[in-house]
């Protein structure tokens, strides 16, 4: 595969000395190879196996690296094939909305634990630690990131996804794609051509999306965390859109629609007013929340991690993940005590 000014990282002429070189100089690509892993997979955990194997291989074969294409290409090769080989062996991550129709907010809901759902990554793990710029600049571009692309990747083959993400998110040429997966140039173009199709179709529209940062996004995001917090239903009522989606894996039922959703919150949702916490964060370049319910003793437990999707001034989306080792891979306690609650707030 040839080197292109975009891959050129390591001069084809320069071979290193040793494998131990070799993974030296590889450190600067874990970030995006975590990302291009994550896309893959829909799993945070996963991805960041694949990556631990991704290096491991480079530096076993490390002395046998001739530099025939740049050191990031050979990378993705490793990377690229390691994951298809995790999807045929361990099958897509799905999303609840994406396994059939939205559910009746009356019924009990109940959990499909032994469904691989798909995870969400947080925005941390791509900070730039190189310290050349702001600490909390991103080196992978949230937009490839999205939940709903990501759910998006889960419905095409492996192949198929490959393909997109080495195309249209990485940018490579369609030879280098056709070399990589061992397809022909004319075949790679037909794959690219369906999956774009496919996501079209679910995919949200970036231009449309609010970014977190801006400042009625902010007094969006703050008057959502204050109304989960008292349980303030009238105050949820208003910063759902009309056809807002909730879903909460690892439950398979998804509700669709304002009041639907705020119907579930106030039959199914066991904290009561003043009896919740919310503490901020960003997965998959989106606003997120870790909730918390208040216990006997004064101190919060963790709930779910709520990430979502603003849309015109209003919450158009939320994806509820249970299950606290989530909370973790956040950097969010499990436990928040009555003072720490207090120092938050």
């Amino acid at each position: 595969m040839a080197d292109s000014p975009r891959t050129a990282d390591v001069p084809a002429a320069r071979q290193p000395g040793s494998a131990d070189e070799l993974l030296e100089q590889a450190k600067p690509y874990r970030n995006e190879l975590l990302a291009h892993c994550y896309r893959m997979l829909g799993s945070v955990h996963d991805a960041e196996d694949l990556v631990q194997d991704t290096y491991l291989r480079a530096w076993r074969a490390g002395e046998h690296f001739e530099g025939r294409s740049s050191l990031r290409t050979w990378l993705y090769r490793i990377a690229t094939n390691a994951c298809l080989t995790a999807i045929e062996q361990r099958g897509r991550r799905p999303m609840p909305s994406g396994l059939g129709a939205p559910s009746d907010p009356e019924q009990p809901v109940s959990q499909s634990p032994e469904v691989p759902w798909l995870e969400p990554i947080p925005d941390a793990m791509f900070a730039d630690s190189s310290g050349a710029g702001d600490p909390a600049s991103v080196v992978v571009n949230k937009s490839t990131m999205r939940l709903a692309l990501v759910a998006a990747l889960q419905h095409l083959p492996g192949r198929q996804r490959a393909v997109l993400l080495l195309r249209d998110v990485l940018k490579w040429r369609a030879a280098e794609v056709a070399e990589l997966l061992g397809m022909t140039t004319a075949g790679v173009n037909s794959a690219l051509q369906r999956a774009r199709a496919q996501l079209e179709q679910v995919a949200p529209v970036e231009e449309e999306l609010t970014e977190p940062t801006k400042p009625s996004a902010r007094e969006l995001l703050d008057r959502y965390a204050a109304a989960f917090e008292h349980a303030d239903v009238a105050a949820i009522v208003d910063l759902f859109k009309e056809d807002a989606v909730w879903e909460m894996p690892p439950f398979p039922q998804w509700f669709r629609g304002r009041e639907n959703i705020v119907r579930l919150i106030s039959t199914q949702c066991p904290i009561g007013r003043d009896e919740g916490l919310m503490l901020p964060t960003f997965a998959n370049g989106q606003p997120a929340f870790g909730l918390y319910n208040l216990r006997e003793d004064g101190s919060y437990h963790a709930f779910h991690l709520q990430v979502l999707t603003l849309l015109d001034g209003q919450v158009a989306h939320v994806s509820a993940f249970f299950g606290t080792p989530l909370f973790a891979t956040f950097g969010l306690p499990e436990v928040v005590t009555a003072q720490e609650a207090a120092a938050r707030r």
